[in-house]
């Protein structure tokens, strides 16, 4: 997932049916696993490191330079999209550009895109991209515009438009090797902490700063006897590697080393695995093998579980009155810092231009409005999405027309400075996901992490030389 999206709308449908289940049926819900579109992202630090600021603008761009173009845009369906369609007729009146857009699922979405770009003849201009499926494998195909020339063209950016406002992750995502920009950075998803303030205060515990504190907390606050656990989290195949790899990075581990090698199956990957088989198999609610993100948020909203691990972008839910019995009782803070680190695993989403595009200038200025600081406001404070751009997270007024708890937008801001990206940046990252995440599943039923993960990393290995080799 990511910061607030379309399965946030599901997720409120669902959590007002689990508000009404019968005990059987809750029994039966804990038993099976409920999939939702993959959550991936590519790896490498983003921590400190030097941003070239272009000289300062004085000018606005001329943004009636293509008036009379028409442009075509392919959206993965969400509140991106939503935004970019709600609002597409005040772009037309500033720049006389006409804009058609189609939105499809997700995964259709990906699927299409691809078949498209590698025809050479796309029927899009604008790309509606998620950087941590596709950015290896767009950039490897040649299939994005570079932007970088017109990011520096003040006759096309506004002023404010600059590199260094994008948080370190997304210029990561949005760069290639060549420090080039393929892509817009356009919506972001920081991994983060929610608890359960009445939980904590009840049993007098600190909100943990630490893996080890949480692991403590979570301790204290099982009471399997009263059905309340001190955490949950995904734990069905595939989708625990969103959750893994927040205690993989914390605790010192990178996917690939220097030459592109894989790295999971050293000393780190086995600790964290440690760490997360013994979270969600003594201190979770049962049947947590099954867990996706759903059923995940379920055990929290009922006040099942003290502790959830996830992404930004599941508060609205927890806040919804007819989906959440902890309405006003959420806390929202960065994950607990690791043996040697503290980071934010994130995932995100891009807008770019295809390479085949004739209209790359008319295109470049579109994703530029998209990711303004006006069109960001909006989606932030709709709770539909959180901007890659530091200036629409620091802007007062901004914060101010944020619905959800100013801890919630906190938290957000605070897991910029520390976010990493969650998974590696490489093109088979859904097998690598179903290869890790069933050796995770495993070790829930009592196998040795050490003994899964090498099996899993050679596994891997054969898949990810041939596909740098295609």
């Amino acid at each position: 997932m990511a910061a607030p999206t379309f399965a946030a709308d599901i997720a409120l449908c669902y959590l007002r049916l689990e508000k009404n289940k019968t005990a059987g049926e809750k029994q039966r819900m804990e038993k099976s696993g409920i999939s939702r579109r993959a959550v991936l992202a590519g790896t490498a630090a983003a921590g400190a490191m030097g941003f070239a600021r272009f000289p300062a603008r004085a000018a606005e761009p001329q943004w009636k330079k293509f008036a009379g173009t028409k442009l075509e845009v392919i959206l993965a369906k969400g509140p991106r999209g939503d935004n970019l369609q709600r609002y597409a007729k005040e772009f037309t009146e500033l720049t006389g550009i006409q804009v058609e857009s189609e939105q499809i699922p997700e995964q259709q979405q990906r699927q299409k895109v691809v078949i498209e770009l590698a025809s050479g003849k796309p029927s899009f201009d604008v790309i509606h991209l998620s950087y941590h499926v596709q950015k290896r494998q767009f950039e490897k195909a040649g299939w994005l515009a570079n932007l970088s020339g017109y990011m520096k063209d003040a006759n096309l950016t506004a002023p404010d438009l600059v590199e260094s406002d994008f948080s370190a992750a997304g210029l990561q995502y949005a760069r290639n090797d060549k420090g080039q920009m393929l892509s817009l950075p356009w919506s972001v998803d920081y991994f983060i902490l929610y608890y359960n303030k009445e939980m904590f205060q009840k049993k007098g515990i600190e909100i943990p700063k630490t893996l080890d504190e949480m692991v403590l907390a979570a301790e204290k606050l099982t009471d399997p006897k009263e059905g309340t656990f001190g955490f949950v989290g995904r734990g069905l195949r595939n989708a625990n590697m969103t959750l893994w790899t927040n205690f993989f990075l914390n605790y010192g581990g990178e996917f690939l080393d220097a030459k592109g090698n894989i790295l999971t199956d050293g000393p780190e990957a086995i600790e964290a695995t440690k760490l997360y088989q013994r979270l969600l198999t003594k201190v979770a609610p049962p049947g947590v093998a099954g867990f996706n993100w759903m059923e995940s948020m379920a055990a929290f909203t009922q006040g099942r579980a003290a502790m959830w691990i996830d992404g930004v972008g599941w508060a609205p839910p927890l806040e919804d009155p007819a989906a959440s019995r902890i309405v006003g009782k959420v806390g929202y803070t960065i994950v607990p810092a690791g043996p040697k680190g503290k980071y934010s695993a994130t995932y995100g989403d891009g807008i770019g231009v295809a390479q085949a595009c004739p209209n790359k200038e008319a295109a470049y200025l579109l994703c530029q409005w998209l990711v303004s600081k006006t069109q960001g406001a909006r989606l932030l404070q709709a709770g539909g999405g959180v901007p890659f751009r530091n200036s629409v997270l620091d802007d007062s007024d901004t914060r101010k027309g944020v619905k959800l708890p100013q801890e919630w937008l906190q938290s957000a801001i605070d897991s910029a400075k520390i976010s990493k990206l969650g998974l590696p940046v490489i093109i088979p990252v859904a097998e690598f996901r179903d290869i890790v995440g069933a050796a995770l599943t495993a070790t829930l039923s009592g196998a040795d992490p050490a003994t899964e993960l090498k099996k899993a990393h050679e596994q891997f290995r054969p898949i990810l030389e041939r596909s740098e080799k295609t």
